[in-house]
């Protein structure tokens, strides 16, 4: 565990290296010596040997001169640096990442700034990843140009600072925590015998009940859409789903139509003041993005709709009479729904450390965080709206790093599930789940998807807009509809097995709970991970990279 974290900042470099420069070369079947870096109306040649070389003597020397000219002296270093890193990887290892959908979205991203006349720049990087890994030093810059497979390189440099941009450090060192908490990243299929499927739908049909529910103390219009099926009972749970920012309350449909349609009932509600119509209305200028204190309201609604499924199973004649169990309820929330769903569970808001860092004027590097500054209008320093009613609560993608502050997440009360995908650019799991997740006491689960984004999660109907969106270093390659399809049917499945820890069926369900099912539901395009407890020495790590 020690090493692997002792190589966070090599794997980081190399990878941004082979965007920054992205020399290229050959395999040993054929020689290549030379590669073309073109700046504009500038192209230089560069060969293997002076690059070998430069990482011997630590020198830019020679025929060099011409090229580092035109880097910055910190691109100099770098460049330096990365020419004598090696990555400690197994050739399985590099292998398998590089063949995860995560490392084939990098892949693409590296060949835009690759000029083939084969159109086989993906091909070619991987296989030269792949062999670079099998040289006795280990994977380097060296040893991928050695085994690149072509005899000429030409790398358009401004693109590859384009590409290089939006794969920063920190999104390095959450692939490398992703990988770090289960090292096998090929491992052997589990020996245990799995009783049943939990990602393939109940027996029961499910029926959809859509009603608007006015709280008119808060002069709030909730619509709420309850999934449901004549197999619900009232020793299940209770399940309520909150949105993310500027959606709606099918954000998680096929999740909801899943545990109905195996007894559980579902209650999603929309936020009013968070929602996609506020969005729009935003947009045209009517009102803001979203107010202060639609961090409270969020709760309470959740609060309110609780209130109201206890009268409606009181209501004779009603269908779900006595079948909704409201004092013990799992909350599931998405993204800015996360956060509500850990306040509901006990996190405190803690203000007083976010309101310093951003009125600081600070970069702020996720829309996670952008939107957590807008909490910094609120009046007090600490809210409390845990819910006693919420027994469990599910996060997936959650907003944290600000708005429960140093001590908030400490507080949470309940056994809590929090997902976190490795190439989330919206909440990013390093700063906005992994940190906080060490802060959550036990009984807690943390699932790390590799090659996960933050809408790989939704209901395929809710991404359709992501069709042709630009990739951006903030929001864009998103990983959603059928190609996301692996990763629904996981969040089916764990999901399910733990609402189902409510139940009398909870030791059936609780094998689908560990690191052997998420090992056995992993796929190519995403290796799952899923760990109840982070190693202390892997928790500092990030702490330092993070308080930097």
């Amino acid at each position: 565990m020690g090493r692997s974290w002792g190589n966070i900042k090599t794997v980081a470099g190399f990878f941004s290296a082979i965007v920054l420069i992205q020399f290229g070369a050959n395999t040993s079947a054929i020689a290549a010596d030379t590669v073309v870096v073109r700046l504009g109306l500038f192209t230089e040649s560069i060969s293997l040997a002076e690059l070998q070389k430069a990482a011997k003597t630590g020198e830019l020397s020679g025929s060099l001169q011409p090229f580092v000219k035109r880097l910055s002296e910190q691109q100099r270093r770098f460049l330096l640096g990365t020419l004598s890193m090696n990555v400690p990887m197994s050739v399985v290892t590099v292998n398998k990442l590089v063949n995860t959908q995560i490392g084939t979205t990098i892949l693409n991203d590296f060949a835009t700034a690759l000029a083939r006349k084969d159109k086989a720049g993906v091909q070619a990087l991987r296989a030269g990843l792949v062999l670079g890994s099998t040289a006795p030093q280990g994977l380097s810059i060296l040893s991928f140009i050695a085994a690149y497979p072509s005899k000429r390189l030409e790398i358009n440099l401004p693109q590859a600072f384009i590409v290089a941009r939006s794969l920063n450090t920190a999104f390095w060192r959450t692939q490398q925590f992703m990988l770090a908490i289960t090292p096998q990243l090929d491992p052997k299929t589990p020996q245990i015998a799995f009783p049943f499927d939990p990602s393939q739908p109940g027996i029961a049909q499910v029926q959809i009940l859509k009603l608007d529910w006015n709280d008119q103390k808060r002069n709030r219009n909730i619509p709420v859409d309850i999934y449901w099926s004549t197999a619900a009972t009232a020793y299940k749970p209770v399940i309520v789903f909150s949105h993310g920012f500027g959606s709606v309350r099918t954000d998680l449909r096929y999740l909801a139509e899943h545990l109905a349609s195996h007894g559980y009932v579902v209650a999603a509600l929309e936020h009013p003041g968070s929602n996609e119509a506020n969005t729009n209305s935003a947009f045209q200028g009517k009102t803001r993005v979203v107010m202060p204190q639609e961090f409270l309201n969020r709760p309470q609604d959740i609060s309110f709709v609780l209130d109201e499924l206890e009268k409606l199973n009181r209501t004779a004649n009603n269908p779900l009479q006595g079948k909704l169990a409201t004092n013990k309820v799992m909350v599931i929330g998405y993204s800015f729904g996360g956060g509500t769903a850990l306040a509901l569970a006990g996190a405190e808001f803690q203000l007083e450390h976010l309101k310093q860092r951003c009125k600081k004027n600070l970069t702020i590097l996720s829309l996670g965080e952008a939107m957590q500054c807008i909490a910094q209008e609120l009046p007090e320093n600490s809210y409390q709206l845990r819910d006693t009613r919420i027994k469990q609560a599910i996060a997936l993608n959650p907003t944290t790093s600000l708005i429960f502050g140093e001590t908030g997440l400490t507080k949470v009360q309940v056994p809590t599930l929090v997902l976190a995908g490795s190439a989330d650019k919206t909440t990013p799991a390093l700063t906005e789940q992994i940190i906080g997740f060490n802060k959550i006491p036990s009984p807690k689960w943390l699932v790390g998807i590799i090659g996960g984004t933050h809408l790989s999660v939704k209901d395929p109907s809710k991404t359709l807009d992501q069709i042709g969106q630009p990739n951006t270093p903030i929001s864009g390659g998103e990983v959603v509809g059928e190609q996301a399809a692996d990763v629904r049917k996981y969040v089916k499945a764990i999901a399910l097995a733990f609402a189902a820890q409510m139940t009398p069926e909870a030791k059936n369900y609780a094998i689908f709970l560990t690191s052997d099912y998420a090992q056995f539901a992993s796929t190519a395009a995403f290796p799952f991970r899923l760990i109840t407890q982070i190693p202390p020495d892997a928790m500092a790590v990030v702490k330092k990279f993070v308080e930097k």
